[in-house]
Order: C-alpha cells, then structure tokens, then sequence
C-alpha cells in the first residue's frame, strides 16, 4: 500500500485556506496546517514531512527565516513559498535559499497541486512518459533499421538510441530498459555490415553521402570555424581521447551557464578506432599510410617502442601550412593531473595564441585503468556509472578550469575525440605470432590466425590507408561487443577482460563520435 505523502503548510491565514487543503486532501495528501514559522519549525523537529508550503509574510519567523531554518536540518527537503509579495529581492533571496517554487496569491487549487507533482512525483512522471514516448520511437527506429540507410541516417540512429539511453535510466522498468539494449544490440550489428560494405569507397574518395573520417576532419570544419573567429577572438581545439557521445552528453550540461552550442554534431572514426591511428591521422589530416609514406619520421609502427602519438605537434603544424594558416598556434598535451594543473597555472600566456590545441588524456586513462584497478570496476560498475564518474571527473578537472578560462576570454570552442569505446562481452579466439598487437579489438600482424566469419578482415591495408609492417601483414578487426584472445589461458583472460571498455574495433560507440562547437554567452 501506498504511503500518503505528508504536507506541512505554515500560514497566519492558513484558515482561509481551508478549501485548498480539503482539494488536496481529496488528492490523496495529507495535510497540516500552523499559523507561523515558529509552530512550523516546532512540528518539523518532531515529524516527518514530504513537502512543505511556507507564506513569506508571517508575524514573529517570516518565511524566508522559517526556511533557512528547514534546510539546516533537512537541506533536500521541496520547499515552497506560496505568498502574495511580489517584491523582486524576496524572489531573489527564496530562490538563492534553494526554495522549491515560488507561487504568488492567489493561487487556485491546480496550480497547488502542479508544483506538489512538480516536486514529488517529476521522477516517475518523466520515467514514464520515458517510457511511453520510447514504446512509439522503438517501432520508428526498428522500421528505420530495415531500410537503406546511409552514414547521416546512422549518426540520427546513434543519438536517437543514445538519448533514450539517458533517458531511462532512472526507470524502474527493467523490461523497457531490456528492450532498448536488444535494439541497441541489433543497430550494432548492421551498423557493423554497413560500415565494412562502405569503408573502401569512402577512404577511396568522400562522395554525397560519405561521413566525415578521422583524416579529413579538421581540413573539412577547422577552416571554416577560424573563419567564424573575430579579430583577437582566440579559438581552442580541445580533443578529449576516448569520449563517448553519452560521455559527452553528461558533461555538456556543466559547460551551458558560460557556453551555448553552436553546433551539435559528430564524425566517424577511421579504422582502427585506437590512439595511434584515428588521433595521429587526425591531427596530420592524412590517413596513416600516409603519414608512414610522407612522414615517416613521424610514424612510429605497431612494433617500435615508445608513445606512437608523439609527433602530434608536428603533424598538426603540417596541415595547418596545407590549409593556409598563418595565425599564431599551439599544442598541448595533458596526461596527468599534474600536467593539467601547471597548464591552468600557466594558461594567460596562451591568451594571445589564435589557435591552441588541447589534448586531453584522462578519459582514455579511465578506460584502462577500469580494466586493472578492482577499485574502478566497482566505481563504474556498468555504463550508467561510468557516465557519471566522467561527470564527476569532469566537473572537478583542470580542463573545466581551462574552459571557464576560455569562456572569459569570449574564445570560441570546439570539443571532440579520436574515438570512441565499447563495452565487450563476447570473446572470439585468434592467433597470432609473438610480435602481433596487444589490442583485444583489432591485430595486426603475419600468419594470424581466426574464423573470417568472426571478424572484418583487410588482406589489403593500402586501401583502407593503413600501413603495412611486412609484405604478408593483414588486419582484423572485431564488431559489436566482441574481443580477441588468444587460445593461451583463453579462459582466464575471457573472463578478465568481459564487461570491459574497450576501443579499435567496429561498433557506433567506438566510431561515431562527437563534434561540437561552443560560444560564450
């Protein structure tokens, strides 16, 4: 049985009120009433309230200090003033008290009722509205996955599965949330299809419908934001490694008290969705063959030591001479928190810079170190958590610091990432020689060994762009949720690494990543 929710209403006219508290008697609320904010505060310390509605003018305590008194004791407590002031300063000191709503006398009984709903009930009544809305977007999205689709079709899918992601995730119906993986699950799998069908021809040459790779994406949209910049308007290029548009989708809300979105969009990740190939052809604007043809003093193969990202910098001031920059640039990579705090410190002098880019690590690290620490796994348990403690991360960074800096430098924004991840579940058994890759979700070596039908292979690395170590190399990549491992201590390393975050393989979480654009408000 349902408890009733309990009402406490303070008001020296609380006998005028009379009506409205029968109405909402009749709601199911249990309702009582006190003259002041000294019998108010009496009761409050003796028993249990839901909701409380206060009056701001009331002789002896007046509301506000009823409030401030409420809140020391029980701080999440909905509060709301019903009054008849309309006085500009007493809304603005309710509202910086945390208050609840703010109604003004008179006020009939559904307005009354509104805000208790508002404030009780807003988690169920959003869950299932939730519900009800993805039940009708469910069928849209399934006829949508039996047509022809083409890549912008798949980046619409993609945010469309993902917003209902968030969006149920506070639902209590298990069964709804089900249903959403299942059809997650089946995307993946055609995304998967379509991507191998496609890949060649758009790494042969973008046509209409090609999406925008890794290598070509700041040739195509870095110019025309530069453009966009005033005169003395610095602009930053900050690539967080390894996020996620859900990633992204939790911390853009922390960025809109000093930013707006100017543009809300994505790119796909070329092949493999890992550091060294999407980051450094990103920044090089040219595919990893090509930077192994053109530069190889700047490409460090699978099977050399050391960072394979550390001509960055290089690579980055190339294409900016390619597309006709002139201006004043910079780069920087962050990968630790001491790293990030001597850049806050030392973040005016990048003030005069017209360009500047941030790389920005962590995310890429929590990933990985979710893989080894048990502390991790815990802390991010499945996806949801491992959204929130990006949030949490985010919200307390140096690069927030950074973009606040940002913000009051009027600078305009672009945030993106090199690629993706994808939480794996399903091993899949490969062989391969000593100096083979370590990646569980693409190799890349001679005589490996596999099922074809269990992975995408490329006997032909040149056509996808991508070097080739050894005159007998090949890549295979897997899809979906699987990973690779090899047949030594199969089962232990099966059962290690299900459930963890992984990336450079083929999947809408690991390809199909953010782009966005921010200016200051």
């Amino acid at each position: 049985m349902q408890r009733t929710p309990r009402i406490l209403w303070a008001d020296d006219e609380i006998d005028l009120l009379k009506p409205h508290v029968l109405f909402l008697e009749s709601k199911g609320f249990h309702v009582t009433g006190v003259n002041s904010g000294v019998e108010a505060l009496d009761l409050f310390a003796t028993e249990v309230f839901d909701l409380v509605f206060l009056d701001e003018q009331m002789p002896g305590l007046n509301g506000l200090e009823t409030l401030q008194r409420m809140k020391e004791q029980r701080p999440h407590l909905p509060v709301i003033m019903i009054t008849k002031s309309e006085e500009e300063l007493i809304m603005e000191e309710a509202i910086g008290s945390k208050i609840s709503d703010y109604l003004i006398k008179p006020v009939n009984p559904n307005q009354i009722l509104l805000s208790i709903k508002k404030n009780l009930d807003e988690q169920r009544l959003v869950s299932e509205k939730a519900m009800t809305d993805y039940q009708r977007e469910f069928r849209e999205i399934s006829m949508q996955l039996m047509g022809r689709l083409n890549a912008s079709d798949w980046a619409s899918i993609y945010q469309r599965l993902v917003h209902w992601k968030l969006e149920l995730e506070s639902s209590q119906d298990d069964g709804m949330k089900d249903i959403l993986d299942m059809q997650f699950k089946d995307a993946n799998r055609q995304f998967a299809r379509f991507y191998e069908q496609e890949y060649s021809e758009w790494m042969a040459g973008p046509d209409d419908e090609s999406p925008t790779l890794s290598h070509r994406l700041l040739s195509e949209r870095l110019p025309a934001v530069l453009e966009k910049a005033k005169e003395g308007q610095p602009v930053f290029l900050v690539v967080i490694d390894n996020l996620r548009l859900d990633q992204w989708r939790m911390i853009e809300p922390l960025l809109l008290d000093k930013y707006r979105v100017a543009r809300n969009d994505s790119y796909f990740s070329m092949l493999p969705t890992a550091t060294q190939y999407a980051r450094n052809a990103l920044f090089a604007g040219l595919s990893p063959a090509e930077i192994a043809r053109v530069f190889p003093q700047y490409w460090v193969g699978e099977e050399e030591e050391g960072s394979k990202n550390r001509y960055e910098k290089e690579l980055f001031q190339a294409l900016l001479k390619r597309i006709g920059f002139n201006g004043k640039s910079d780069y920087h990579k962050i990968t630790n928190l001491t790293a990030g705090r001597k850049l806050v410190d030392q973040f005016h002098q990048l003030k005069e810079n017209d360009l500047t880019a941030l790389v920005y690590n962590f995310v890429d690290m929590l990933s990985h170190a979710r893989t080894e620490m048990e502390v991790l796994k815990e802390l991010a348990e499945d996806e949801a958590a491992y959204r929130s403690l990006t949030h949490s991360w985010f919200e307390h960074s140096a690069l927030k610091e950074m973009l606040d800096k940002m913000a009051e430098w009027n600078a305009r924004v672009v945030i993106t990432t090199d690629h993706g991840t994808v939480r794996v579940s399903n091993p899949v058994q490969v062989k391969g020689e000593r100096s083979t890759n370590s990646n569980l979700r693409y190799k890349v070596g001679r005589n490996l060994g596999y099922d074809a039908k269990d992975v995408f292979e490329v006997r032909d690395p040149e056509k996808l762009g991508l070097p080739r170590p050894h005159v007998s190399s090949s890549y295979i990549f897997s899809r979906e949720d699987d990973f690779l491992v090899y047949p030594n201590k199969y089962h232990h390393f099966a059962q290690y690494f299900r459930d963890t975050f992984q990336h450079g393989g083929i999947s809408l979480e690991e390809v199909i990543i953010p782009w966005v654009e921010l200016e200051t408000n």
